[in-house]
């Protein structure tokens, strides 16, 4: 099975190269079109600016496509500006941008909610789901999940400070970080784990 990278804008080739090393080259595949994401049995929508991603992805006839096959079990993660895209609800850039959200994670996200690119950093991070090492969190104008809307439907897999930063929904996978540049597969791994 291929796994799909969403290839409109933002940290594509990060994640095609660790998943070409736990999946082969093969097996991966930058999905611009539709036709392309009807190859895929996953998809990643990586970090980047949300608001251009979204307009892509519409623009791309994607948005309708992505959001129906996220809806009928099929997997996605979303880092970073990805989080932002699969959220039910966003803040008030959000707002302001008419940034059209996929709406399937029932959670209201929080944009650059460690602050500017000046801000980026790295910190440990609990996730139990991969393990007792901590791992390698990369924020970069990071988000944040400023709440969650069903407590029933919404796992929350990683906080950093008392902020929601890694959540699971069902196929649906979110982080506020990038996992593709920690140098650390355990994220990735965990996500084909659900393919």
């Amino acid at each position: 099975m291929r796994i799909g990278v969403l290839g409109v804008q933002g940290a594509i080739e990060e994640h095609v190269s660790v998943l070409s090393r736990l999946v082969g080259a093969e097996n991966v595949l930058v999905v611009r079109d539709r036709n392309e994401l009807e190859k895929v049995g996953a998809l990643i929508i990586p970090g980047g600016e949300s608001t251009t991603i979204s307009r892509l992805l519409v623009k791309n006839k994607l948005f309708a496509r992505v959001k129906a096959l996220g809806r009928e079990g099929f997997p996605i993660l979303g880092t970073c500006a990805g989080l932002i895209s699969l959220a039910k609800q966003g803040d008030e850039q959000v707002g302001r941008t008419g940034q059209k959200l996929l709406g399937l994670l029932d959670v209201k996200v929080k944009r650059n909610a460690f602050g500017r690119q000046k801000d980026s950093f790295e910190a440990p991070i609990n996730i139990s789901v991969l393990g007792e090492k901590p791992f390698t969190g990369v924020f970069i104008r990071a988000p944040m999940v400023e709440r969650v809307l069903d407590k029933g439907k919404v796992k929350i897999l990683a906080k950093f400070n008392n902020k929601t930063i890694a959540v699971q929904q069902g196929n649906i996978l979110a982080t506020a970080f990038h996992p593709e540049l920690s140098g650390d597969a355990r994220f990735h791994n965990y996500f084909l784990s659900m393919v």
